[in-house]
């Protein structure tokens, strides 16, 4: 019995050391992420992440869209990811949030999903809402 248990141990334990070692790293790794509240991604890559507030949702029409609206909320908070050195020189008005109603005939009220456009390099990764509200008025 002893044996056997001593050639389990001892079978590949170059192997085995380094399995535990690969699993201790992924472990350490995902633990110091969860404690920084970042992806694991930006602590192997070197990836930084920076929130910006109050970034202004854009609406796109058509030219003939002579509708009146309103959105709300009119801005809202984006989370970005990417290159350290971009995001330290980034500012809120290099993000854009927009809402495409192009081609929708629709009056009263619409909830539209945001979607996200950054400089190159950096991706966004949180928008917070992420959905807007369209209110259609009544025209002059």
């Amino acid at each position: 019995m002893i044996a056997v248990l001593k050639r389990l141990v001892i079978k590949d334990l170059w192997m085995k050391l380094f399995s535990l070692g690969v699993a201790i790293l992924v472990w350490s790794t995902i633990s110091i992420a969860i404690q920084k509240d970042v992806a694991p991604s930006s602590l192997i890559f070197g990836m930084g992440r920076d929130t910006f507030y109050d970034v202004p949702v854009e609406v796109q029409t058509s030219a003939s869209d002579t509708r009146n609206f309103r959105v709300e909320p009119k801005t809202v908070k984006v989370t970005v990811e990417g290159d350290p050195e971009l995001l330290q020189t980034m500012q809120s008005k290099d993000i854009r949030a927009t809402v495409d109603l192009r081609g929708m005939e629709v009056s009263g009220q619409l909830t539209k999903r945001i979607e996200v456009s950054t400089p190159a390099g950096l991706k966004g990764v949180t928008v917070v809402p992420q959905q807007v509200t369209i209110i259609f008025t009544k025209g002059q």
